[in-house]
């Protein structure tokens, strides 16, 4: 196997003299100021390298199910390989920062998770919302957005709607315990009508989208925003300072 600082090196040498090879400097202050900073490596970083943390998991979803700290029907939706042969659901454990957030939702606080790929971030915000949908939901069932996720990009929204799908993984279409939809702009006119008159518990959106719902006057965007009256989660996912 290469050496990894020796494959960067290796790479870096031959795009220098790519680089290098449309043009001859013949004045000699000008190519030696050239020289210099090639020399000194402006035009490319040094390598990156970075420690991937081990994050500490704590209690199982299915755990605070049975403490009462979420609903019970959440022990069943969030559970780990239930998409994966052998079709064989198992607990699901959380991290540190993930109970840490579903605490502060609990309280009704407001919270912000800056954490690692891979960490579980969506999770800390799908888990306290789904909770408060089933339980909401067992006091009045009558339709409406509880929850909004905003995307900086609709890759992401996407993806995030594949995610969803795999925790109700199992549940029939009629029988499925939260609902969630997708407004982002790439809907047909039928999805957009669909969403104005049977509003999903979550819907999924990006920022831009979002603005235009609530300036625009056309009758399926204003119908859409008013079954989001009495939000109770508004998220901004992957969001940069």
């Amino acid at each position: 196997m290469q050496n990894v600082f020796a494959f960067r090196d290796k790479l870096i040498e031959e795009y220098r003299a790519f680089s290098r090879s449309f043009t001859r400097i013949a004045a000699s202050d000008i190519r030696d100021g050239v020289e210099d900073q090639y020399s000194k490596n402006r035009y490319w970083p040094e390598p990156l390298i970075q420690i991937n943390p081990h994050y500490q998991r704590r209690e199982s979803v299915q755990s605070l199910a049975d403490q009462g700290l979420l609903h019970n029907t959440c022990a069943d939706i969030f559970t780990d390989g239930k998409t994966l042969p052998p079709d064989k659901p198992r607990p699901l454990h959380l991290f540190t920062h993930q109970l840490q957030a579903i605490a502060k939702a609990h309280e009704g606080k407001s919270y912000v998770v800056t954490t690692g790929t891979g960490s579980g971030k969506s999770l800390a915000f799908f888990i306290p919302i789904v909770d408060r949908i089933l339980k909401a939901k067992e006091a009045d069932p009558s339709p409406r957005t509880r929850a909004i996720i905003i995307y900086p990009m609709n890759a992401l929204a996407n993806s995030q709607m594949e995610e969803l799908g795999k925790f109700l993984h199992g549940y029939p279409e009629t029988q499925r315990p939260f609902t969630f939809d997708r407004y982002t702009g790439q809907e047909s006119q039928t999805q957009r009508e669909s969403i104005a008159n049977t509003p999903p518990d979550i819907l999924l959106t990006n920022f831009m989208m979002l603005e235009l719902i609530l300036t625009r006057y056309e009758d399926t965007d204003r119908r859409v925003v008013e079954h989001c009256h009495g939000l109770e989660f508004l998220v901004l996912d992957e969001m940069h300072t």
